[in-house]
Parts: structure tokens; C-alpha cells; sequence
């Protein structure tokens, strides 16, 4: 647990750092990070997770940054949400091998890339929930730094499901020729 906690700090502290530069730089951020994260013995499945939740951040900044400039079109925060999470192809180029392998005797998808995903909508879904509780609230939140609480927590139970639960008991799927 020692060791999730300082690889949780880490990112957060390279999550502030990145901003900047981040399209740039977070590519290969992710793959520093998933090499420490398997040195250190934490599951490749939980540091997905974490991964889609830094993506996701990438994606909201991008959608600052293009709301400071005025820049406006159709479905553009889908569309900069949708790249901002795309950019984990990068880390299959040099990192890692894609190998599929059938989950819940339904998807049939590699078990890092599924936990990004799962971990970028994990970390949406807290925005959201954020902006929902704050809005029942009558626009204030319940208690200091709810915005940076709330998807954090979502955060990680995601990691809980993903590291404390099989939930990834998956299985090669032999496709004889």
C-alpha cells in the first residue's frame, strides 16, 4: 500500500509539472511511469488507471486552453477529451505490446488499455460528480478542495477494483490458424 501511495504522489506531482507541455511530454511520462510502477511490483493494470486519469487531466486542460483562446467549434470537448486519451497508442510504440486478451467473457482488449480507459472515465465521472454536487449545493461545494477530493476518490477505488479485486481475470484466447 506504501508503495501505491508514493506512486500516487509521484504522478500528482508529475501531473503539476507537465501541465505546461503536457501533449508533448505525457507520452513519455506514462512509460517512465509504468516502468517505475512494475519496478516497484505495483500491477500494469492499476498504473492504466492512473495513466487514463492523467490523460483526462491533459484532456481538461487542453479544453482551458482553448476556452482562453476563444476557440470554438462542433463537439470540440469531446473531440480534445477523445485525443487527450488517445495519446496512450504512443506508449504501445516503445513500452509496452498490445495483447489482447478476452475480459468477462466479453472484451477482447489488452488489460493496460482497458484500465485507461476505465481510469479516464473513472476520473470524467468525479469532474462530473463534482459539478453535480456543487450545483445541488446551490453553487458551493460541502467542503474545502471538493473539486480535487472527489476525483480522486473516484480514482481510486477505480485502483482498489483494479489492483484488490479479480476483476481482470482474463484469458488468452488461442486462435489456431
Amino acid at each position: 500500500m506504501k508503495k501505491l501511495f508514493a506512486f500516487s504522489a509521484f504522478l500528482l506531482a508529475a501531473t503539476n509539472a507537465f501541465a505546461q507541455a503536457c501533449t508533448a511530454v505525457c507520452p513519455a511520462a506514462i512509460g517512465l511511469l509504468l516502468l517505475i510502477a512494475t519496478k516497484m511490483g505495483v500491477k500494469v493494470e492499476v498504473v492504466g488507471v492512473l495513466s487514463g486519469a492523467l490523460l483526462s487531466i491533459i484532456g481538461y486542460i487542453l479544453i482551458k486552453i482553448f476556452n482562453k483562446r476563444n476557440w470554438h467549434f462542433w463537439m470540440r470537448d469531446k473531440i480534445l477529451m477523445a485525443f487527450a486519451i488517445s495519446l496512450v497508442g504512443f506508449v504501445y510504440l516503445k513500452d509496452l505490446t498490445y495483447q489482447p486478451m478476452l475480459h468477462w467473457h466479453l472484451l477482447y482488449i489488452d488489460s493496460f488499455l482497458l484500465a485507461t480507459l476505465c481510469g479516464a472515465a473513472a476520473h470524467i465521472f468525479g469532474v462530473h460528480l463534482y459539478a453535480w454536487m456543487k450545483e445541488k449545493n446551490g453553487g458551493h461545494a460541502h467542503f474545502p478542495f471538493e473539486k480535487v477530493v472527489v476525483p480522486i476518490v473516484c480514482d481510486a477505488i477505480m485502483c482498489y477494483i483494479f489492483w484488490g479485486t479479480n476483476l481482470c481475470n482474463c484469458h488468452e484466447i488461442v486462435v489456431l490458424n
